[in-house]
């Protein structure tokens, strides 16, 4: 399976020229394009959250994806990386037309990828120590620190708990018990299971595990 994958930032943009380059890039290495993923969203926002995410979790060993440049794919190194290492971990070949790019399973792909890799360590590295100057400046001009005292938030227990709460879930404890034990409310509960697909996910599963044994009751007591 060959995709092409194809983003821009705005809807003002033109999606033409970027399948028009994958397209000809295909034919020059004798690929057929099979299937055409297409999004309108920022690269600044995390491929879990774009229709990229689910392209990647969908792809097999094999399959191959074809970006016109590898910015295409996330604004920051960092999520580079990360999404190359998925590609290469599950064994998808990665193609980029412009930079010529080749991320397969080649000696030449894994230097490559061990060069991303250095220069995304020297970017946490460098985006840290700025981090690190910046908190020391502002300590020394008497700038107070940190959260106010009394601000740990009721999500942050959530969080902290957040496996503790999918096995509740799995163990089909009601969603005002996990409220109850953790003390917050179902609005806080609702934000964070959002903001948490394994959470959601537990929800979702625990609501079908309801509907299917109200059916077998109603069932059972019709028969």
């Amino acid at each position: 399976m060959v995709i092409g994958y194809l983003r821009v930032s705005t809807g003002k943009q033109n999606l033409a020229n970027q399948q028009d380059e994958i397209r000809r890039f295909a034919e020059s290495r004798n690929f057929t394009v099979n299937s055409w993923v297409t999004e309108v969203v920022s690269g600044s926002k995390n491929e879990r959250d774009r229709k990229l995410g689910a392209l990647l979790k969908r792809m097999k060993p094999g399959d191959t994806l074809i970006v016109t440049e590898i910015s295409r794919l996330s604004r920051t190194l960092t999520d580079i990386m990360a999404i190359m290492g998925k590609c290469l971990s599950r064994e998808i070949n990665l193609y980029t037309t412009k930079e010529g790019y080749s991320f397969d399973d080649s000696i030449n792909s894994k230097v490559l990828c061990f060069a991303f890799g250095l220069v995304a360590e020297i970017e946490r590295n460098l985006i840290s120590m700025r981090t690190k100057e910046a908190l020391a400046l502002r300590k020394a001009e008497g700038v107070a620190l940190g959260r106010r005292k009394g601000s740990y938030t009721k999500t942050n227990v959530l969080i902290e708990n957040r496996q503790a709460v999918v096995d509740m879930l799995n163990a089909d404890r009601s969603i005002a018990d996990i409220c109850r034990r953790f003390d917050v409310s179902r609005d806080t509960f609702a934000k964070f299971r959002k903001r948490y697909p394994s959470v959601q996910k537990a929800v979702d599963a625990k609501e079908e595990r309801r509907i299917r044994a109200a059916g077998r009751g109603e069932a059972e007591r019709t028969s």
